[in-house]
């Protein structure tokens, strides 16, 4: 897609024309095409127009494919205010997010449909109370440090509380200091859950940041302002909170350093380990694993054969270290640092300030120019996606264009096939295998939204305080983590919401999804003549159809797909 960040030309092959600006469309009534197949319907007019006008003609396509094609889509397309990228999938999401407010408006207004969760999308999101999050200003969040054992930032705190502290950030707030935790299916096992641990606590979007301190000097300074910031708009004293927040940097800097580049873990076999809660224990003795887990997966029982899946064996044994050798002080402030990160956005103004100007430093824009009511329907879509997305998807995705879209993926599954016959580097047991992981995806294609109906959870909705109706969704995530775990994996399941303008491919089930966010125009349309519609988001299904034989979908599923 056309984008409006810089970007080198696609290396495509094209044959090279004579002319500059090849006559590519022809929309003449008296076309000597006119009979032979020429689409001149209200539908094909707008979209060759739409084409013409995302075209720089006065570009040679032979030097700069890249601008002939979408010349002009950038010069009418400018980056907004606020992004650091513009693409047509962003586009989407702006077309989708407007919708959704009206859908949401719709449903506020006391409107009722048949589907499901059309009754609380319409409540608990920032976009409404903004007046009472003012008032509240940073009390909610310093009630919540205070019940969990205070914080040497801004008071006293609880100094033998490291396991506690850990389990409250960890369970019921889904903050993340030193790793993570959650609930999937066992890439070697795609019929069962278990419980996966990986490495996790750094803020800034790359161990790099930390580590190549010249190149970041500018984000760092920048970032060590925004803790500081923070810590005083919750109460602590400037000179100390310079002090202690420093500290903080440098221990996230030391977990920066056994951190594993993420170009060093694609290889699922070489960093896949499955070890028991007991085997854990032994190898990372700073965290008494058993009770943390307990916690975390509460009210499920586990003990010390429950199987743990280590996605950074090597990592885990090295924090423990780090733990150990560590200030329990310096601890605490890490772990209710790690929650303070997860509740800004919850917050007044002064704090979405303060992290402008962290954003404006990292990626050269603010939060700030994002209207209110798109961010009101991020955090709906965020937390309520699902529910959100049955309003959607009645909305714009009817029985037909889900069967279209289906038939599009057959047949490309079918002319990838026929592709693989044609590869004579590949021997007939390897292409046979791929044939047969490639036949296992029919039916296991799903598009628009989830065939299945949304399941019921007990999900509690403040109608004044939007902190904590974040911080019930926390708690809901983790019920919904826990209850996974003893059931078998539900090859339903999304990571992603309906409206979203993204798909993808599930490596433990073989599986692609669509959702109905991108199956929109310009990559898809019924009235669209077929072609635009396989070069759009024809284009996106047979990309997520090869990611079942790259580097990561190779060993999953089937074995033996590739050689």
């Amino acid at each position: 897609p056309c984008v409006s960040s810089p970007a080198p030309p696609p290396s495509v092959p094209r044959p090279c024309v004579s002319s500059p600006d090849p006559p590519l469309v022809y929309l003449d009534p008296v076309s000597p095409h006119l009979g032979r197949g020429l689409c001149l319907s209200e539908a094909c007019v707008t979209v060759a127009s739409q084409m013409v006008e995302a075209m720089d003609r006065g570009a040679d396509p032979c030097s700069d494919f890249y601008q002939f094609a979408c010349g002009g889509w950038m010069r009418k397309n400018p980056l907004p205010d606020g992004r650091s990228r513009w693409s047509t999938f962003n586009s989407i999401w702006e077309q989708n997010q407007a919708l959704l407010k009206h859908l949401l408006g719709e449903t506020g207004r006391g409107r009722r449909g048949e589907g499901d969760g059309e009754r609380e999308t319409g409540r608990g999101s920032r976009g409404e109370g903004d007046g009472r999050i003012e008032e509240l200003g940073a009390q909610p969040l310093v009630d919540l440090i205070a019940k969990i054992g205070g914080w040497n930032m801004t008071g006293p705190w609880e100094k033998e509380n490291f396991m506690e502290v850990l389990k409250a950030v960890s369970g019921p707030y889904r903050a993340q200091p030193f790793f993570s935790v959650g609930v999937n299916a066992d890439p070697k096992n795609s019929n069962s859950n278990v419980i996966q641990l990986d490495q996790s606590g750094l803020f800034l979007p790359s161990r790099d940041y930390y580590l190549n301190r010249t190149a970041n000097e500018k984000v760092l300074v920048a970032y060590l302002d925004y803790m500081v910031e923070l810590g005083r708009l919750l109460g602590g004293e400037r000179s100390s909170t310079q002090i202690l927040m420093q500290q903080i940097l440098d221990f996230e800097t030391a977990l920066a350093n056994i951190t594993v580049p993420q170009d060093q873990r694609r290889d699922e076999e070489k960093i896949y380990h499955k070890v028991t809660i007991s085997e854990l224990q032994v190898l990372a003795p700073s965290v008494e694993w058993l009770d943390f887990l307990s916690s975390s997966l509460s009210p499920l029982e586990l003990n010390a054969t429950e199987p743990v899946v280590l996605y950074a064996r090597e990592y885990l044994q090295q924090v423990s270290e780090l733990i150990n050798r560590t200030d329990r002080s310096l601890l605490n402030n890490y772990m209710m640092w790690t929650l303070v990160q997860k509740s800004v956005a919850s917050l007044d103004q002064r704090f979405e300030n303060a992290q402008d100007k962290l954003l404006e430093s990292l990626y050269g824009t603010k939060k700030s120019c994002t209207p209110r009511w798109q961010t009101c329907i991020g955090n709906t879509d965020d937390t309520l996606g699902f529910a959100l997305g049955a309003l959607f998807v009645k909305a714009t995705f009817d029985k037909h264009s889900k069967e279209i879209a289906e038939e599009m993926i057959n047949e490309i599954r079918s002319a990838f096939k026929e592709a693989l016959d044609r590869l004579n580097w590949m021997d007939d047991h390897t292409r046979q295998a791929a044939k047969d992981k490639v036949q296992r995806q029919t039916g296991r294609q799903t598009v628009g939204q989830t065939g299945n109906r949304l399941t019921v959870f007990q999900y509690d909705v403040s109608d004044d305080s939007f902190f904590q109706n974040m911080l019930n969704f926390y708690n809901f995530s983790s019920r919904v983590m826990a209850d996974q775990l003893r059931k078998t994996p539900n090859k339903d399941q999304w990571s992603m919401t309906p409206p979203t303008v993204n798909a993808y491919y599930m490596p433990t089930k073989n599986g692609i999804v669509f959702p109905a966010g991108i199956l929109q125009a310009p990559f898809y349309a019924q009235d669209h003549p077929k072609a635009l519609n396989f070069g759009g988001i024809g284009v996106v299904m047979g990309h997520e159809l090869t990611h079942a034989f790259d580097d990561q979908g190779e060993s999953t599923s089937c074995p033996v797909c590739t050689s």
